[in-house]
């Protein structure tokens, strides 16, 4: 688990400077689900949030059809991200832990976001929206797709 310099999150110039997948998987996780929603490549997806129980930090959004999920990591076995994310934050908070929901607002409206703690497109130092449609457009999603339902698939089975 990649872990921010203390006061980036802060600094909208070295944020902003962050690798995309830094930069979606560290505050941005919303607006790279956002616009995925927008224009998905697959039917069947939807929003997911993971809501760290109060004083924790681990919040997150990715979008899933509830077999496999898709965040900053590019396409995963829905089952190995939340174990991933709640490996990651139990080892650095003791005691850390969350529940899922289903995501029943816009992932681009700043207001909705707030609301929920979370910063809007227009409160990052330049558009993100763009930066997040680039990065999908950079991903093969039917291959990378395919390979996270064989994992999941394998992972089901041997459960």
């Amino acid at each position: 688990m990649y872990v921010l310099k203390h006061g980036i999150k802060r600094n909208p110039e070295k944020r902003w400077g962050l690798p995309d997948r830094i930069f979606f998987g560290h505050g941005a996780c919303a607006i790279l689900a956002g616009v995925f929603l927008k224009n998905p490549p697959f039917e069947g997806f939807y929003g997911e949030r993971i809501v760290p129980a109060e004083d924790f930090a681990g919040n997150h959004i990715y979008v899933t059809n509830g077999v496999i999920a898709f965040d900053y990591h590019g396409y995963s076995c829905r089952r190995r991200l939340l174990e991933h994310h709640e490996k990651g934050w139990a080892s650095h908070s003791p005691g850390w832990h969350c529940m899922i929901t289903k995501v029943d607002f816009d992932l681009l409206d700043t207001i909705e976001l707030n609301r929920r703690k979370i910063l809007g497109p227009d409160q990052y130092l330049y558009d993100p929206v763009p930066r997040a449609f680039r990065f999908l457009q950079r991903l093969d999603h039917p291959k990378a797709a395919a390979k996270a339902h064989a994992i999941a698939a394998r992972v089901d089975a041997s459960s």
